[in-house]
């Protein structure tokens, strides 16, 4: 019996390290992420985009995206990304649209830090990306089917 104690004490610790492991990576998909949070703006002819992400906690970031033409807010929307378990949603709630209520998008991708997060059901766009050019340019791109055709619009930004 003193023969297997030890075999058994053995497997006892790296039953608890590969545990810890685990636990130690437990948001992985959404700390990828990480890079996004700050300010990003796109000055265009006739106002200015700007996307503010904020890290609340390991599992959720909160964004904000506006449009400002002149002084005016023309559009407005506010963003959740959340990990749940091991997938990542882009959940955002855009003033004046969907009854002012949230419309959640599951990621689909993550290669090089590329992020792609779809809902095939939502009406445009079905597909939001994101793309980290270098530390202080990112190409958001949305897309999908809209009026029945095809249809997409980038937004380059940089970091502020």
């Amino acid at each position: 019996m003193k023969s297997f104690r030890p075999i058994l004490l053995s497997l006892a610790i790296i039953s608890l390290a590969s545990c810890e492991k685990k636990s130690g990576n437990k948001f992985e998909k959404l700390k990828k992420l990480e890079w996004l949070v700050g300010s990003w703006e796109q000055k265009l002819p006739d106002g200015i985009i700007t996307e503010t992400w904020t890290k609340e906690n390991d599992s959720l970031f909160s964004g904000k995206s506006f449009f400002i033409k002149e002084k005016d807010t023309i559009h407005l929307e506010s963003i959740k990304l959340i990990q749940k378990n091991d997938d990542l949603f882009y959940i955002p709630t855009v003033s004046g649209q969907n009854n002012n209520e949230p419309t959640t998008f599951t990621m689909t991708s993550d290669a090089e830090n590329t992020f792609s997060f779809e809902n095939p059901a939502h009406d445009y766009p079905q597909k939001i990306t994101y793309k980290k050019i270098n530390d202080t340019n990112l190409l958001a791109t949305i897309s999908g089917k809209q009026q029945g055709k095809q249809s997409q619009e980038s937004y380059p930004m940089v970091k502020k």
